[in-house]
Parts: structure tokens; sequence; C-alpha cells
């Protein structure tokens, strides 16, 4: 992130009306355990990417300090669908670790959380949770999760230096982005466009970071949707995001290795100026500040570039969460439930901030970003602050289908037209639909 406006940055996104809400109240201290803990170990289960290692022990340290007697235990997991695979194969064999990271948003609900994870409807540190991330952690009038992380988009990460040694401007619609990528190719031998697919979570963003144009196009689309009568293959806004990675692909503007490249392959040519854009979640500013610390004032964040300049805004993701499954019992949950209320403190967000660097605002009162977070920071947080900004779909419906990162790759490599991906995906989120129940599939 960038360097604030002002000496602190207080704000909280209300993702729902797409705002910042500034807050100055401090959410509730989280006491010693003193002998209330004596004994107990707590496994937490996090990604096993080096960010959320990160803040995962930097959190454990921290809560363990003020807690005497109680152990947290890291582990780690994969990301994507092996990992999505794996968190739900725990859970439905009770072998789930006492406390574990995992997403907001729809992909909750696809764990049956009224069925599986411990309540905390009646913690009082909710009451200090945007009411978007509550949202997005709720089911069956019941919330489940506290907040890991800060607020992130899907966005477009570029090379300022290539932008200015070419006189390029960021674009606000896909016209003019395509006649950047086109002067990049031109003029320089940078790929204009980085693709990852050797880690196929991070193909989807063509597609799911382009929701707030979606909206803008169809502000019903997220109801209709969810209520099965508006696909992905018949929506003329919302199969554009697959046409633009055709697009990219069919002009040659992506990486020669796009198949083979890794996330962190993707971040070493953002930093070098090897490559020019890079279609991600802004959580990627952690792993630049780590592993590119030189190159970090050299990036800048835009929103996905859409049809139309005068409503161009970012869409945004609510933090993933950490729950705590029902099948932890007694003294255990009794621990497991005071470091969910400690990692939705200030103490906790400062544990968080100490751990990696903050790619966005914080979804608790109280916590502030410092004063030197990095400048893409201040790219994203310009997008919120005036109202440039919206939830991505998965928080406004519950609808996901798991299959989405295969389809985008297929269509990213040139196996699979955007029409015929649209399609299936179509059908991947119909069954998962059904899955949940909803009318209207």
């Amino acid at each position: 992130m960038r360097k604030p406006t002002s000496h602190r940055t207080r704000a909280l996104v209300a993702l729902a009306t797409a705002a910042v809400v500034a807050t100055g109240c401090s959410a509730g201290s989280l006491g010693s355990s003193g002998g209330n803990g004596e004994g107990v170990t707590l496994s937490f289960l996090t990604g096993n990417g080096p960010e959320d290692i990160a803040i995962a022990e930097g959190l454990a340290k921290a809560f363990m300090a003020d807690n005497a007697g109680v152990t947290v235990q890291v582990e780690q997991r994969p990301q994507g669908t092996e990992g999505d695979n794996l968190v739900k194969t725990r859970l439905a064999t009770g072998d789930m670790a006492d406390v574990f990271v995992y997403n907001s948003g729809s992909l909750l609900q696809a764990l049956n959380p009224a069925q599986t994870l411990v309540p905390v409807t009646d913690q009082p540190w909710t009451k200090d949770l945007d009411k978007t991330f509550v949202d997005a952690v709720s089911g069956n009038g019941q919330v489940f999760g506290t907040p890991v992380g800060t607020v992130q988009a899907g966005a477009v990460m570029y090379n300022k230096s290539v932008y200015a040694q070419l006189g390029l401007k960021v674009p606000q619609t896909w016209d003019e982005f395509m006649a950047n990528n086109a002067v990049i190719a031109e003029r320089t031998d940078a790929a204009p466009v980085i693709q990852t697919y050797r880690e196929t979570w991070t193909s989807q963003l063509f597609v799911l970071g382009d929701f707030r144009n979606v909206l803008q196009s169809e502000p019903s689309f997220p109801e209709q949707y969810t209520a099965g009568r508006v696909k992905y293959a018949t929506s003329a806004a919302a199969l554009r995001g697959f046409q633009h990675q055709q697009a990219v692909h069919d002009a040659g503007y992506m990486n020669e290795d796009f198949a083979s490249a890794t996330y962190n392959d993707g971040l070493r040519m953002l930093a070098e100026g090897t490559g020019v854009h890079y279609p991600i979640l802004t959580s990627a500013i952690g792993e630049l500040v780590a592993s590119h610390a030189d190159a970090v004032d050299n990036i800048g964040v835009f929103a996905l570039p859409g049809p139309d300049a005068a409503t161009n805004g970012l869409t945004v993701w609510t933090p993933n969460a950490a729950y705590t499954p029902q099948t932890t019992q007694g003294p255990v949950r009794d621990a497991a439930l005071r470091f969910l209320a400690f990692i939705a403190s200030p103490a906790g967000c400062q544990a968080m901030t100490e751990a990696a660097t903050p790619t966005g605002p914080y979804v608790v009162q109280g916590c502030d970003l410092p004063a030197d977070v990095p400048p893409a920071v201040q790219d994203i947080q310009g997008y919120l602050s005036r109202g440039a900004a919206s939830p991505a779909l998965e928080f406004l419906s519950p609808v996901k289908g798991p299959n989405l990162e295969n389809l985008t790759v297929e269509v990213g490599s040139g196996i699979r037209s955007a029409e015929d991906a649209a399609a299936l995906y179509d059908q991947d989120v119909a069954q998962q639909a059904q899955q949940l129940g909803l009318e209207g599939w």
C-alpha cells in the first residue's frame, strides 16, 4: 500500500455502499487468560503463502504473549481448489484445526457453516466489525468468523516506470487498456499482460475483478443471479470478463511462459518491468514488499477497465476469516474463542501489521493503517474514498462454482472460447446452487 494523505488512515470500507467509514472507536480489549487456558494447545490452519504464514505466526506469537498457558501451533494448507477440498474434507471427517482461516462470502456457505462451525454471534467484539464483513461471514442468522487481513481489490497492478517511459496514462476503458498493450508490445520487449497459470487461482481476475463493471451495467445482477434468472453465458455484461481474457490471449499480449509461470514469477516480472500489467488480487502488494522491496514504490494499481470510463471502479473483497469448527470442544473451544476475539481487536490488527504490510483498510473499529504503507495502497484508497468501488459477486450472492479457475485457464490458453467457458461455468454454478437448496435452479 501507499503513503496515506493523512498521518493516520482510519478508513474502514463499508463495501455494500462502496464507501469508507471513518472510525475512531476502540474495540474491547482482551485480557490475559491467566490460569484459564493453562496447558491448552490450539492448532491454527492457514494458507501456505508467505504472507498468510507470516500473519498467522504473528497473531499466534502476540496472542501467546498475552495468554500464558496457551500454545498456538500454526499449520499450512495449499491454496486454490486443492486447499478448498482439503478444508471440506477435514471438516467432514472431524479432523479440522481448532481455528482455521478460510474465505468469507459465498465459498463459506459451501461449508454449511450452521452445521460445521461455532457461531460467534453473541461475542461482544462482533459489534466492532464492518457490516459488510459481518454479512459475508453469516448464515442462518448467525455470525461465524473474525477478519484476518485487510480489504483487497481484484485489479491490475502495473509497472509505473514502463508507463512513464512510454508516456502511457492509466486506462479507464477496455479499449484504452488494449491500446496501451499494443504500445507496450510494439515499443518494448516486455510482456504487456502477465498471466501465471501454474497456479490456477491467479487466472480468474479478468472475470471476478470485472464485477464492478457488470454491476454498473446490470444493477440487479446479484439478485437475478441468485434466483437463477440470469447467467454468465446470457448476460452481455457478465460474459465480457471471459471475452476480455480471450482477447488478450488472441492478441499475443501474454508472457510466453504463461502456462508454467508461477505467482512469484509474475510478481518478479512486474517488479523488473519484464511484464507490465498483472491482473491479480492486491494482497500481492504484501508479497512484493517481502520479495521485491526495492520495486514497491514503482508499482501502481488501477481498476479493471470496462466499457464506460464514467462508471469504472474497483471490485473489492472483504478479508478472509478465522473460524472454529464445532468439533473443537471444552477448554480448547474457550481458548479458540479468545483467540478469535484477539484477532478482531486493535492488538490483533497491530500484530498483523507488524507481521506483513497491510494491503488495504482493516474492517475492525480502532484499527489504523501506518503512515508508511506502500504507494499502491493509496491508489486503492483513492477508489474507496470517492465511492468508486463495489463488492465482488461472492459477497452479494451465495453462488460461486468451484471450477472457474480451470475454465479461465482454458480461455487464457486458447483452449476454449469465452462463450463455451461461460456456459460451462453456468453448469458448474447450477450444481452448487442446487446443493445450497436455492430456488430457481
